[in-house]
This record gives C-alpha cells, structure tokens and sequence, in this order.
C-alpha cells in the first residue's frame, strides 16, 4: 500500500484526511491510504518518514517554514515563496512543492469572477501568507500585509485603508475550531457589498471574520476550496 499524509501541531479537525479518504473510495482502491500526523517538533521528522514509509505528505501549520532545511531539493517557486506545503518523497530523498499557490489563484479566480481586484489587505505573515503573496503578485495586485508585530498591524490599520482594499484575505489560525470566538481585530465597519472577503479557514465554514464581513454585505468564501484544489494538486504531484 501506497502510504500519504499530513504533518503539522493539530490535526484533530483537519480537512485532508477526509478529502483523500473520500477521493480513495471515489476510485474504488485500496492501494493508498492518508493518515495525520501531529508532530510536537519538526524534528520528529526524518524518524516518522522512515517509520512510516511515506511516499509524499502535506504540511500545515507552523511547519510551512521549519520544514525547509530537512528537503533534498525545492522547486523554484516554493524557493521563491519561502515555505512548502507538499513534500514528495522519492528515492529516499524529500522534494518540496507549494500548491497552496495553485489553490489560491483558483479559488481567487472562482470567487472573483470577472471583478477586478486592484488593492488587497493580508492578515498574517505566516507560511500561508507567503503563498497568498506570491500569487498576489504575479497578478500586478497591490496589497498591505498585516500582522501583530508588522510596520502595519492590527492597531494602525485604518478603516479608510479597509475602505480602499477590493479583497481581504485572512491567513491567521484566529476563529479556527475550537477557538471558533476569535477573529481578526480589523475595521468591519468599512467592509461593504464591493468588498471580496476570504478566510483560509475553513472548520467552521463560517468563521465569526466572514460572518461580520457577510453581515455588512461583502461577498465571502472560506478556505475549503482552496484546499480542495492544492489537495488535487498534492495528488498530480505524488502521482507524476
């Protein structure tokens, strides 16, 4: 048997094992199985690919970044990126792949249809954030990146900035199972019906960020598809 999985810090309510164990059924096969894996440190790594006999994984927070150092080799856009969140294993040596990028740029074309997106605001500087920025900027879009320790942050971001944006993506953990109370501290009251709002999480589907964002008329989309789409493309990958 074929061996996948995921590593990062918590996976109780992770949506990949449950995507590839319904894609598994969906082809009628038993040659693979995708299994969690919660690591307390990345330097659990090496042991758990040699015990377990992966042959390709995906990674999650907060492992995005600290995986880096362990891979034989990264493709040119993960290097770019700064962080990997598809691992291929072959002939004993750890590829590293980033289709957190192809995830977005599809549920960002998907969401947006023919909208045109010219400003946008990031929440979040993590390993997420980094792919959201890349694709951000092969796109020609403008975007504010804020964080809780940036130049701009949560207590300097002006409404009228938020007024300007035409997308707010949310890349932080804030409002995910079980913290399900928490949300990015931003100025809603400049949110509006012209305003596309994502959150990259998606357990709850509805996060208390897209609900204040969809209480004031803004379009919004959670994280499941864009995870949906990066998981078919972790599958090409293994695959190929």
């Amino acid at each position: 048997m074929t061996r996948y999985g995921l590593i990062g810090a918590s996976l109780t309510h992770s949506y990949s094992p449950r995507y590839f164990e319904q894609k598994f059924k969906g082809m009628r096969s038993s040659n693979f199985s995708y299994v969690s894996f919660e690591l307390d440190s990345i330097n659990e790594l090496t042991q758990l690919i040699e015990k377990e006999s992966l042959s390709g994984f995906n990674v999650t927070i907060p492992f995005k970044e600290s995986i880096i150092p362990f891979l034989d080799e990264m493709t040119p856009e993960a290097q770019a990126i700064g962080a990997v969140n598809c691992v291929k294993v072959e002939e004993g040596k750890m590829l590293g792949y980033n289709t957190d990028v192809d995830g977005f740029k599809g549920a960002l074309k998907e969401f947006t249809g023919g909208n045109t997106i010219e400003r946008a605001i990031v929440l979040g500087n993590g390993g997420a954030a980094k792919a959201i920025l890349h694709v951000l900027n092969g796109l020609d879009i403008l975007y504010q990146v804020v964080s809780r320790k940036g130049d701009k942050n949560y207590e300097n971001l002006t409404a009228s900035e938020v007024r300007q944006a035409d997308l707010i993506v949310n890349t932080t953990p804030l409002g995910m199972h079980p913290d399900v109370l928490t949300f990015p501290d931003i100025p809603y009251e400049a949110l509006t019906s012209r305003h596309f709002v994502m959150d990259l999480v998606y357990n709850p589907t509805q996060t208390l960020f897209l609900k204040k964002a969809d209480i004031l008329g803004a379009r919004t989309m959670n994280g499941e598809h864009m995870l949906a789409l990066q998981a078919e493309k972790s599958w090409d990958i293994w695959q190929g």
